[in-house]
């Protein structure tokens, strides 16, 4: 039976090794633990992270302790050594990934040391995950610090379904940019077959980072990554609504004698002044929270309006967080230095304006204060989600109470009856404080009632599984749009009908199948690997190895012209045989090129980073270098301008890998390849190629040939391979025999 293993950085569980070296194990009560609760639960599922516990901290008699422990719980803990816990989580993951996703690019650090901790932690989680999996098992990745983890279990475990979800924001294409090693970061999110974000933005910031890096294809949502297709979507996490509505119902029933010391304390502020309104804010001490631009805000609120003093009290509960990092020590002073200034300057004998809590706080005490305020001011400078602006809402039983709430935060996308502010501008934010202050409560309880019905519709446990229905959906392949995959069997049949054959034919391209694409295509000359591989089959007993591509006549003499093997060039307009001189298959003029030429100018004058290569009988404007989205529009532009004028001319324009060209309409490969096969009959036909140019080969040769498209796209060829690698290594099959 397949399973689901969860993975995280740490384990849904607290561990702690008491003093007499026993275990105190409870269950954590987060979010995600929250959310994945029934994922987890389902058949033989387990949960993959750090126990929290370092190996420094451990005998080999308590981790096994630790291991037995865990392992009730249905989860597996991965081993690390206090240097990874300082270079892999407080190094890397954030003080380098952290504040670069949060747009903190002043805090960012790139130090190789931490990059290399990050790989080799990531490494360690892979082979606990690996030692777990079996055919047919889902994996669900979580987090900014298992980026690299999906290509890890990929690569050695191709047929598993692994979902990564993003927990943070992701950054745009310019901030993202910068980061060293973005390649590998993007490489190591694209071994997941559905990447989940929270927000469309953060979506379209990964998607316009991987089209712009990474140079891939992207439409819509569906990346083509070699022989897969990657989904990208955005699935806003929840809450779990019922655990506090149920507990705020409660709290509101309580008798006084029950009544906690924090809440008899809001109760005799409330009673003690008529119209008192109070102001919760509930963060993290973490920079992207924005909190000292929350007490500048509230400060110049109460310069602003006066009127407000004495009636308006900010409770602030800042939860400490990384306390050993000098950023967080520095926010720390920098609040506690304004919380006094702002107190010292406003207070009043029976009015301090901000009570102000640094610790954490048992969940009834959490209740006791969203229950108690007329008004949640949660203002992030940036935040993937924030759960704490959904809690809020959901204790509000009565249905009044207003949130304002940061347009930074990935939650106000699906807030919008909130009073949303721009967190850096102390103007709106004073300004929507004394509107929510003086909202009427009929105003109050209409926006309440509709952010209640959608956050009680879409919980945390709704999110976990709409993640995993669209990771299911993801099993389900495009039947249409790609032929089959040439695996080991297949290969071994295809082999043997070749070393069976009396007569071979093999049809190679040469861009993008032979040799991989360059930025300039003169740099994608042959290697001495494939000058090897080409020779050592060419040499083998009647088998004809032809190289067919759209290059010019001039580069293929320049490479080939001492082989053996047959040539054709200009997408079949030459031919070459071994001892014999150029042949002109088609008869071609080319006096089109003079008008065509300065429209293509054109193009390259207004699209940086595109080229035009100008063949005998083609032209040919590269984009390869372009900005992925500009080149998008100006291909449209360009084919739009092309086809116009093209109609009436036997010209056709190509579309092929990051190039446009124009060519004659008489002109193919499939025609050249028919023009070999009427001369010479074959009982082994195989044919690869990598773009459109090819299909029209593909197209012309008998159903008995093996076809082979490279790469995961629509087409008419019977088979496909990854990418160059998996032809180099085919080809080296052949020479085998």
């Amino acid at each position: 039976m397949s399973k689901t293993i969860i993975v995280s950085n740490r384990l849904p569980l607290q561990i702690k090794l008491e003093n007499d070296n026993s275990l105190k194990i409870t269950p954590s009560v987060g979010g995600l633990a929250t959310g994945m609760k029934s994922v987890h639960a389902e058949g033989n599922g387990i949960w993959v992270g750090w126990s929290g516990l370092t190996e420094e901290e451990t005998d080999s008699f308590t981790k096994k302790k630790v291991n037995e422990a865990v392992k009730k719980e249905k989860c597996v803990a991965v081993s690390l050594n206090e240097q990874d816990v300082e270079n892999f989580y407080f190094g890397f993951s954030n003080k380098t990934l952290w504040p670069l996703f949060h747009y903190f690019m002043e805090y960012t650090e790139f130090e190789k040391d931490q990059w290399e901790s990050y790989q080799e932690v990531n490494q360690k989680f892979a082979d606990v995950v690996l030692e777990h999996i079996e055919d047919g098992d889902n994996v669900w990745v979580h987090d900014y610090q298992l980026l690299l983890l999906p290509k890890l279990i990929k690569d050695k475990k191709p047929n598993t379904t692994i979902g990564f979800f993003l927990h943070i924001p992701y950054p745009s294409y310019e901030i993202f940019r910068t980061f060293p090693w973005r390649e590998q970061l993007l490489e190591g999110m694209l071994g997941a077959d559905l990447l989940g974000f929270h927000t469309y933005d953060y979506e379209r910031h990964f998607l316009s980072s991987v089209k712009r890096i990474l140079r891939l294809d992207v439409k819509f949502n569906k990346i083509n990554y070699h022989d897969r297709v990657v989904t990208v979507d955005s699935f806003p996490m929840g809450i779990d609504y019922n655990k506090f509505h149920d507990a705020a119902l409660t709290h509101t029933n309580q008798n006084p004698k029950e009544k906690s010391e924090l809440q008899r304390r809001l109760d005799n502020h409330i009673q003690s002044t008529s119209n008192a309104k109070m102001v919760l804010s509930i963060d993290r001490l973490d920079y992207t929270k924005g909190i000292p631009n929350r007490l500048r805000a509230f400060e110049y609120f109460l310069n602003k309006y006066p009127q407000f003093k004495e009636k308006v009290r900010l409770i602030m509960l800042a939860v400490p967080s990384r306390s050993n990092v000098p950023q967080y020590q520095k926010l720390k002073r920098d609040t506690d230095e304004l919380v006094g200034r702002i107190n010292g300057e406003f207070a009043t004998v029976s009015w301090t304006p901000i009570w102000y809590f640094y610790r954490s706080m048992p969940f009834e005490n959490l209740i006791d204060l969203y229950t108690s305020s007329d008004i949640a001011l949660i203002t992030p400078v940036r935040d993937g989600m924030n759960l704490v602006a959904k809690e809020y809402v959901a204790t509000r039983t009565n249905e009044d109470g207003v949130l304002i709430l940061s347009e930074m935060a990935g939650a106000s996308k699906e807030m919008n009856e909130a009073l949303l502010i721009n967190p850096n501008n102390f103007e709106e934010i004073a300004d929507t404080l004394k509107q929510a202050i003086e909202m009427p409560t009929e105003e109050q309880s209409k926006r309440m009632k509709i952010l209640q019905k959608r956050l009680k519709r879409y919980t945390v446990e709704k999110w976990a599984d709409e993640f995993m229905k669209s990771l299911n959906a993801t099993k389900i392949k495009d039947t249409v749009m790609v032929s089959t995959r040439l695996d080991d069997t297949l290969q071994k049949k295809m082999l043997s009908d070749y070393n069976s054959a009396s007569s071979k034919l093999l049809l190679l391209d040469y861009d993008g199948t032979l040799a991989g694409f360059k930025n300039d295509p003169k740099d994608a000359r042959p290697d001495a690997e494939l000058f090897e591989l080409l020779d050592t089959i060419d040499q083998q007993e009647n088998t004809d190895v032809v190289i067919i591509s759209g290059r010019d006549q001039d580069t293929f003499n320049e490479w080939f012209s001492k082989k053996s093997y047959t040539l054709i060039t200009d997408h079949g307009v030459w031919l070459k045989k071994q001892h014999t001189n150029w042949e002109a298959l088609e008869h071609l003029k080319n006096d089109w090129m003079a008008n065509i030429q300065p429209i293509l100018e054109t193009f390259v004058d207004r699209t940086p980073g595109t080229f035009i290569e100008k063949k005998k009988y083609s032209l040919a404007w590269h984009y390869r270098k372009a900005d992925p989205e500009l080149a998008q529009i100006r291909t449209i532009e360009l084919n739009t301008v092309l086809t116009s004028l093209i109609s009436n001319d036997n010209l056709t324009v190509l579309k092929g890998n990051k190039v446009i060209e124009i060519k004659s309409s008489n002109v193919n490969k499939g025609r050249a390849a028919l023009r070999l096969l009427n001369e010479k009959s074959y009982d082994f036909i195989f044919s690869i190629g990598d773009d459109w140019t090819d299909e029209y080969m593909f197209e012309e040769l008998p159903e008995s040939a093996y076809t082979v498209k490279v790469g995961f796209k629509k087409t008419k060829a019977r088979y496909y391979v990854k990418d160059t690698d998996e032809v180099r290594t085919l080809l080296r099959k052949f020479t085998k025999l």
